[in-house]
């Protein structure tokens, strides 16, 4: 089976940073933290993974409620990846929670989203799940739940 193949290009762009470009033409950054010699200017490559991680399977669970014509306000995901001790520090176990903003958004719909992307859309969950264990949880919350949270969160 041939599949897509995809290249990218990686230059030095500072002391330990790194400036990447693929061949849709859009680039993005990475540095490392002042204490192993970056500046702590981007996100680390490691954190990069996991932003993948969280906006490819966002993505993935946008476009099944929309072909459910489920509207949402706002989609968010929280990703909490506990990573070994020893080298290399890959992810042992990695935890999405999905928060569903919208109104009368169906918990049958949204968990079903969930699983066909982390089962069968999300390449990136692919990529991660033989070496990580790949978990979820979601919640539901309307528009003024979201605002009450907030408002609590702030300290107000």
């Amino acid at each position: 089976m041939s599949g897509r193949t995809i290249n990218l290009t990686a230059r030095r762009a500072g002391n330990m940073s790194f400036v990447a470009r693929a061949d849709s033409g859009h680039w993005t950054i990475t540095d490392v933290d002042v204490e192993v010699g970056g500046d702590g200017a981007a996100m680390t490559p490691f954190e990069h993974l996991f932003a993948s991680l969280a906006t490819c399977t966002g993505t993935d669970v946008l476009y099944v409620m929309q072909k459910k014509r489920i509207p949402l306000d706002d989609l968010r995901i929280e990703l909490r990846a506990k990573c070994r001790s020893e080298y290399p520090q890959i992810a042992t176990e990695i935890h999405l929670h999905y928060i569903f903003i919208g109104n009368n958004i169906p918990a049958d719909a949204a968990e079903r989203a969930i699983e066909l992307s982390q089962n069968k859309y999300c390449p990136v969950t692919g990529q991660l799940a033989p070496t990580a264990k790949v978990t979820h949880s979601y919640e539901i919350l309307t528009p003024d739940e979201t605002r009450k949270r907030l408002k609590g969160q702030s300290g107000k």
